[in-house]
């Protein structure tokens, strides 16, 4: 969804780490085995298609593309799943190199990280459960409780909609729990990044869960990097191009979701 972490806390943590950095732009980068440097990227591994974990290996279409980027580049990675919402703050702090994790470009994260090229387009859609038949569109959000997930493009959304449709908003750390409050009826609604919640229904019938109405934006994903890390941010970059010159990327891309984009 993906995701927007602009609070007070995010500011004071970059405050913070400008007093007392350690003056360099990859604190968390290493030497690998065999040589070449690793950055350590964060993601956060409830969030198929993009990123998830299937026996025992983190797995997706993120986790897929740094990897092959690493490839092209010849620089190794090291991805530390975690909340979402804490995911930004550790790339300021410099407990990350990077982060790839279905993340939205926006004008306020661009004051406080840096971004690759955009990676995919996704927006976000309302998703109610499949016997609803009173949400069809964000006019019919009044007096309903919405579900989200902290620190989210959609929470943004969620806050907005629930004021301007007299709606309730419910906040959760994941998007499984999210999921959840629809399917039981304890949330009438909630937002999704489209080719996520679209990936979920294809692939878990049980789910129970529909899209209403039209996306409700046009976000753009991008790997984020710290503030000032030109050197990482040519690096993906590049890799982003060569993939989608020699055909890797469709293949990432449809190895998941069946469609280019």
């Amino acid at each position: 969804m993906k995701k927007l972490m602009f609070a007070v806390v995010s500011g004071l943590l970059a405050l913070t780490v400008s007093a007392c950095g350690t003056g360099t732009n990859q604190a968390a980068s290493t030497s690998g085995q065999s040589g070449a440097t690793k950055y350590v990227f964060g993601t956060d591994a409830t969030y198929p298609p993009f990123e998830f974990e299937k026996d025992g290996k983190y797995v997706g279409i993120d986790i897929d593309l740094i990897n092959a980027i690493a490839k092209e580049e010849g620089f190794e990675v090291e991805i530390k799943p975690m909340d979402f919402k804490g995911i930004i703050p550790a790339v300021q702090a410099k407990q990350l190199d990077g982060a790839i994790a279905g993340i939205s470009i926006t004008d306020k994260r661009k004051e406080i990280l840096d971004f690759s090229e955009p990676y995919y387009q996704a927006g976000l859609s309302l998703v109610v459960r499949e016997d609803n038949t009173t949400i069809n569109g964000e006019a019919d959000l009044a007096g309903k409780t919405i579900a989200i997930k902290k620190g989210t493009t959609g929470a943004t959304f969620a806050d907005e909609l629930g004021k301007k449709y007299g709606a309730t908003v419910k906040y959760f750390d994941d998007s499984p729990s999210m999921f959840q409050e629809v399917q039981n009826g304890n949330a009438d609604v909630t937002i999704e990044d489209y080719p996520v919640i679209s990936y979920k229904i294809a692939v878990d019938p049980a789910s129970k869960l529909k899209i209403v109405g039209d996306r409700l934006n046009g976000d753009h994903y991008g790997i984020a990097v710290l503030k000032g890390n030109k050197e990482l941010q040519d690096k993906l970059n590049s890799g982003l191009k060569k993939l989608k010159e020699n055909g890797k990327y469709d293949e990432i891309i449809n190895t998941y979701l069946n469609t280019k984009k």
